[in-house]
């Protein structure tokens, strides 16, 4: 290893500790709190808020001890990694259909702690990579900074194309769904008989959803509730119209399959429409090596002979 890495190391760890005896971190109160608490919790028949030091009573002692300070790093690391609320990830881990059949804060957890790994394999990566080359000091820590940048964006990066890709698969399920439910709507079903018969025979991302919705619905949630909420968390429009749809018909009592069946017209015609979108960009990305290829070379036959038209060369 090169001095000025070492020399560079040992003057970051300086800064860092000098910061830590400037400013300490503060004291927590439940240390404090914790012993006039166990009466009460007692009393309510509740088990005593113990202090643990983490790791679990069957881990080792070298693993209780480090616990604590390894988990406060990976919280201090991922606030800065992340720079998103945990209500933004939740809700988007939810429409990416990650973990699924996780609490919110159990998923987040668990997306963080995915975050992390792919934070200290790009970081510790980079590392590597940028000692084993023979660079100067500022190139390799500019490697370094690129692994730690590319390590924290990966994990948003792939959230977001999973959405987009759940996204799409939704909105060509959602016309079916649409006609499944009108058809059984015009036969005499209520709306939760319908989508209870859909949800039995059908499978797919906005089958999920409604599986969800009839599940919060039978826990105890109105039927319009459940659908409402269904509608703020679904990632495709369309769905949530239906959804909407679905809600106001159960509180009010609207003509549901005339909707239902307006809503996937509306879902064919806006496919329709990407479609031709799609295929217009392609054709115009085909004709572009072609025209990269075939444009010099027909330039150069036709100024090939313009030297010898306009100044006489042989």
């Amino acid at each position: 290893m090169k001095p000025e890495v070492i020399a560079a190391t040992l003057t970051a760890i300086a800064v860092a500790s000098l910061v830590r005896i400037v400013l300490p971190p503060p004291v927590r109160l439940s240390g404090r709190v914790r012993p006039y608490t166990v009466g009460s919790r007692l009393a309510l028949g509740l088990a005593p808020d113990r202090l643990t030091s983490g790791g679990g009573p069957d881990a080792s002692t070298v693993v209780r001890l480090l616990s604590p300070m390894f988990g406060a790093l990976r919280r201090r690391v991922l606030a800065v990694a992340a720079r998103t609320s945990n209500v933004e990830v939740a809700l988007l881990l939810k429409q990416a259909g990650r973990f699924p059949g996780l609490a919110d804060d159990e998923r987040v957890a668990a997306f963080r702690l995915e975050q992390l790994r792919q934070l200290a394999v790009w970081s510790v990566g980079s590392a590597l990579v940028a000692l084993t080359m023979p660079l100067s000091t500022g190139r390799i820590l500019a490697m370094i900074a690129l692994g730690v940048v590319v390590g924290s964006t990966r994990g948003r990066g792939r959230l977001e194309r999973s959405v987009d890709d759940r996204r799409a698969r939704m909105r060509i399920e959602i016309y079916t769904v649409n006609q499944l439910l009108a058809m059984r709507i015009r036969s005499g079903a209520g709306v939760i008989q319908a989508v209870s018969q859909v949800v039995e025979r059908g499978r797919g991302e906005v089958v999920d959803e409604l599986a969800e919705t009839l599940r919060s619905h039978r826990a105890g949630s109105p039927a319009a509730a459940a659908f409402s909420k269904a509608a703020a968390g679904t990632p495709e429009p369309y769905c949530a119209r239906t959804y909407s749809l679905l809600a106001l018909a159960e509180e009010r009592g609207v003509d549901l399959a005339d909707g239902l069946l307006a809503l996937a017209e509306d879902v064919r015609e806006a496919r329709r429409e990407a479609i031709k979108r799609n295929a217009t960009r392609r054709r115009a990305a085909m004709l572009v090596p072609t025209i990269a290829i075939l444009a010099p070379v027909m330039l150069l036959f036709v100024g090939a002979p313009l030297p010898r038209i306009v100044l006489g060369w042989q």
